[in-house]
């Protein structure tokens, strides 16, 4: 099993390390794919390995809510297990549901995402920390979302995530 990507480092005037609140903790240098299934996050790692680049698999908006922190957990692992090479890191959205939240960190997923009121963040914040987890408080633009692509065959998932990361370019 491949072990997750670090923490990319923090923009100018952000915080550092896992826990602590950013505005953008996902380097825009990293190209976030959003998966909805299990075939999704293999084609989107099998994509990865191939072109040597990192990624960031991302969950649906609010996923965290009704799919859980454990189906995501599941799923992430299993794809890792499917391209053992792949560089990744994942990131749970759990809008603004605390409870959500919590269980997500709890679980260990790497990056959770909470977008609700300032003072529970705050208290997510610390707790997340003391559990590795990073928390997330916006949304990354993703460079691909493959809710479009739900029932597309795995090579043709692969071939869509390989193109979307070959014209992918870094920003400066």
């Amino acid at each position: 099993m491949t072990a997750p990507l670090p923490l990319p480092p923090p923009h100018a005037g952000e915080g550092v390390g896992g826990g602590e609140e950013r505005s953008e903790a996902i380097s825009s240098e990293t190209p976030v794919i959003v998966v909805h299934s299990l075939a999704h996050a293999a084609a989107a790692l099998k994509a990865a390995a191939a072109a040597g680049r990192p990624i960031v698999i991302a969950s649906a908006e609010g996923a965290g809510i009704y799919a859980g922190p454990g189906w995501f957990g599941a799923l992430v692992a299993a794809a890792r297990e499917a391209e053992p090479q792949a560089q990744c890191s994942a990131l749970l959205d759990c809008g603004d549901e605390a409870g959500a939240a919590l269980a997500a960190i709890r679980s260990g997923i790497e990056r959770v995402l909470f977008t609700g009121e300032e003072e529970l963040a705050r208290r997510l914040s610390e707790i997340a920390r003391q559990h590795g987890v990073e928390l997330v408080r916006r949304r990354p633009k993703p460079a691909l979302d493959l809710a479009d692509a739900f029932f597309d065959a795995g090579e043709s998932l692969a071939a869509h995530c390989a193109d979307v990361l070959a014209s992918a370019r870094p920003l400066c």
